[in-house]
């Protein structure tokens, strides 16, 4: 092969590897060391490694994400998709970040759980969905209670082009399943509540756009969820959720400036009967997504990697307390 090779790129190839070889043999890294972790997952493999240092036993889920995250599996996908093949052991976990669902035996199909910030859709992406669900699934959704929705009965062959057919309408599923930040939802009646104090929409919006573009929000060691009420006649359950922010109206002569603020409650799970506790800490409206993704980057690197039952937000905060967690 190197007679594939003229003179200069022989020249260069040695060169480099002369370089790398020197490299090496300088070892900026002690023989043996683990390197240190960098790039937007490291937080997350920082959290397993320090795991596995103490002695204890990184559950079956956190190994696959460190041997590949979800969100790397794309290619693997289509190649499935191109042979008609389900997702088997740890890449059933893996699908799950874009989406998709083997929701075997109940269906030998995938079911795609979409994200829909504070459940806003329009009607052109309506009618989008019900063709996209004509096409390549049962013909129907399901309703979440995440004010999201669902199509079920996509066959193998199906997952990844109904997928680029969601980006097309400008909806997404990326990390509406598995370890990830779930649909972010606000109050139903944002925007057209009179009596409400102020419309979660824009608010679920930045949080979801901002839940897309930073890989790190992908690291986590379970689900997390969080909500935005904005204090109108129908709340938004934001207490079964792991942060939920209530609108509230601040007036004068309380020591802060008077207006519409954010309460910060943390620490709710869905189903379990624990509701999120009020902190005591209030915040403007506008610092909601700092404040969510600073919570979110303190459980990456603490919560539970060990045990699944225990790995909420909730088991942080009753290990630690409420001022401790704040203070970090």
């Amino acid at each position: 092969m190197s007679g594939d090779f003229s003179s200069e790129q022989k020249r260069y190839l040695e060169g480099f590897i002369s370089g790398a070889q020197a490299v090496r043999g300088h070892g900026l890294a002690p023989a043996g060391a683990a390197a240190e972790p960098t790039g937007p997952d490291a937080a997350s493999h920082r959290a397993m490694a320090r795991t596995e240092a103490e002695g204890r036993k990184l559950t079956p889920e956190e190994k696959a994400k460190r041997e590949e995250l979800g969100l790397d599996s794309y290619d693997r996908m289509k190649a499935h998709a191109a042979e008609g093949a389900f997702p088997k052991g740890p890449d059933l976990l893996r699908w799950k970040y874009h989406g998709l669902f083997h929701v075997a035996p109940a269906q030998d199909s995938f079911m795609c759980r979409l994200r829909i910030p504070n459940g806003i859709l329009t009607h052109w992406q309506m009618r989008g969905l019900a063709d996209i669900a004509d096409a390549h699934g049962g013909g129907y959704a399901d309703v979440t209670t995440r004010a999201n929705l669902q199509i079920r009965e996509i066959p193998a062959t199906d997952g990844v082009i109904l997928l680029e057919k969601l980006v097309d309408l400008g909806l997404t599923a990326k990390g509406s399943g598995a370890d990830n930040i779930r649909n972010v939802t606000g109050t139903p009646t944002a925007g057209i509540d009179p009596q409400e104090l102020l419309d979660t929409r824009p608010h679920a919006r930045e949080w979801h756009h901002y839940i897309l573009n930073n890989r790190d929000m992908y690291g986590l060691p379970r689900k997390f969820n969080v909500a935005f009420d904005g204090a109108g006649r129908i709340g938004a359950l934001e207490d079964t959720n792991d942060i939920g922010f209530q609108a509230i109206r601040v007036k004068d002569g309380f020591g802060i400036e008077p207006g519409i603020w954010f309460r910060l409650a943390l620490g709710g799970i869905t189903g379990h009967r624990d509701f999120a506790r009020d902190t005591g800490v209030i915040l403007k409206p506008q610092e909601a997504t700092r404040v969510a993704a600073a919570i979110v980057r303190v459980f990456i690197d603490s919560g539970d990697r060990t045990d699944r039952k225990k790995a909420r937000l909730k088991y942080v905060l009753d290990a630690w307390g409420f001022e401790a967690f704040l203070k970090a």
